[in-house]
Parts: structure tokens; sequence; C-alpha cells
């Protein structure tokens, strides 16, 4: 009898600490998916600002582009700025819903991993970029990680993709910066295996671009589709967005999209 009592207490304890954890992730959950939600608010705010507001963001376009028409950007880049001053661009999927900041910290290339934009430890953390690649998205190919949240927040509607209508039917992804607005269209979205895709290939050599555009195709699959109707050179800009797989942790989700200008 004593036994069982105490296999009863164990059993109580260990229910009580997995009720109260679970209302701890619950409640921090809400609480930072409140927060982004709020930075999305912010981020777009600029469409309530006077003219002259947004034409001062204009205006830190570079010299370089002053001959080109202006292009409105719909962000407040001011506001994330004074939020976090590691925001650099910002992006959106509209079929995706996914709207977050892109952030790049200047020492720690993990840092945000595991941080959100306020700097909260923990999950879900933030969209973010390493220092390899420049802020300008002038490289070749620019990888963008974000997790999986099982919450629907942050990359894990990417898996959307494994349907191929939505490949073929809703392919842009548009990026702003403080002075641009890039639009990519998606042309693969792939199951890929863990392997840290800077150090496999040299994206500086045409080689180490295309064993890397060919790994996409070798990775077809009833889950992985690559369009053909994409021809990318070395003069193409591409995007990169990578998420890990919910319980297949030697794997990550991939989506590929190549830069085709700002409409």
């Amino acid at each position: 009898m004593k036994y069982k009592k105490f296999l009863l207490i164990i059993f109580l304890i260990i229910a009580s600490i997995s009720v109260m954890y679970l209302s701890y992730y619950f409640i921090r959950s809400t609480i930072l998916k409140n927060s982004y939600d709020e930075l999305n608010n912010l981020a777009h705010s600029s469409s309530d600002k006077d003219a002259d507001s947004i034409d001062s963001q204009l205006d830190e376009q570079n010299s370089s582009e002053s001959d080109k028409e202006p292009v409105e950007i719909p962000i407040d880049f001011k506001a994330l700025k004074e939020r976090n001053p590691d925001i650099y661009a910002w992006i959106d999927i509209d079929h995706l819903n996914i709207h977050y900041p892109i952030l790049q910290h200047p020492t720690n290339d993990s840092y945000y991993l595991y941080h959100t934009v306020d700097h909260a430890s923990g999950l879900p953390g933030s969209v973010y970029t390493e220092k390899l690649n420049a802020k300008d998205f002038s490289d070749f190919n620019t990888l963008i990680y974000a997790h999986n949240m099982e919450n629907g927040t942050m990359f894990n509607n990417l898996e959307w993709y494994m349907d191929p209508k939505l490949i073929e039917e809703k392919r842009d992804i548009v990026i702003y910066t403080p002075t641009e607005k890039r639009v990519y269209r998606v042309f693969a979205a792939v199951l890929y295996d863990n392997r840290y895709i800077p150090y496999e290939y040299d994206f500086s050599t045409e080689s180490g671009q295309k064993a890397f555009i060919d790994s996409l195709y070798d990775s077809r699959n009833l889950s992985s589709h690559v369009l053909d109707d994409v021809e990318i050179t070395s003069d193409s800009k591409i995007i990169t967005l990578s998420t890990c797989v919910t319980r297949r942790p030697n794997e990550r989700y991939l989506v590929v999209a190549e830069y085709v200008g700002d409409e």
C-alpha cells in the first residue's frame, strides 16, 4: 500500500511539473508572438506618417542610385532600428503569413538563433543571416535562417511548399531594405540534409554555385520540388530560406528563390 502511495505521489509531482512547464511554454509563446505582431504593426506604421517622414526615409538611398526613380518603402526602418539596430531588412511572404525583420549580429552568428528581436533568450529566436552575407543582398546566395515553430510562426509555414501547386502559383517573396524593394521568385523547395551550406559550397566560384543548384535538383522527391523554368547563372542573386524539420533533426527544409527585380 505504501509503495502505491509513493508511486501516486511521484506521478502527481511529475504531472504538476508537466502542467507548469506547458503553461509556461504557452504563456511565453503567446507573449513572444504578440511581441512580433506588435513589431509588424510598428514596421508598417509609416503608412500613417506624413509625406515628409516618408521622404526622409527615401533620402537615405545611396547616391549611386540617385538617377533611379525612388521606390516607396512601406517599412518604418527608423522605428525598427530604434527597437534593435541589428535589423537591416524585412521579409514579406503574404501567402504564408510570414512578416518579420531580418537581423544580423555584428559578432555572434548564432546569437539570433536563440534570441528574439528584443534580446529575450530562447525560442522562437529571430529571422537572421550570418556575417558572411552582405546586408545589401549582393551575394550569389544569401542564406536566411529561422526556426520552424509548431504554433505556425517564424518559418513554420514554409513547409506548405511541399504542395506542388503552391510553388507553381504562389512564388513571390518580397524583401525590403531601407532603399530597395527586392522581389524574389521561388524555384525550389526541398528537404535537405543538415550540412552547413556555406562550408559545403564555395559561392565565390561558378563551380560552387553550380554544385549547390545541382544538389537541389538531386533532392527532388514527393516532398521536394524544383521548377525547370529557371536558369540560374553566376550573375543570378538568390536567397535560401532554411529551417528545421519537425522531429527530424538531421534534415532541413530549404526554399530557394531568384531575384527578379522590384515588381
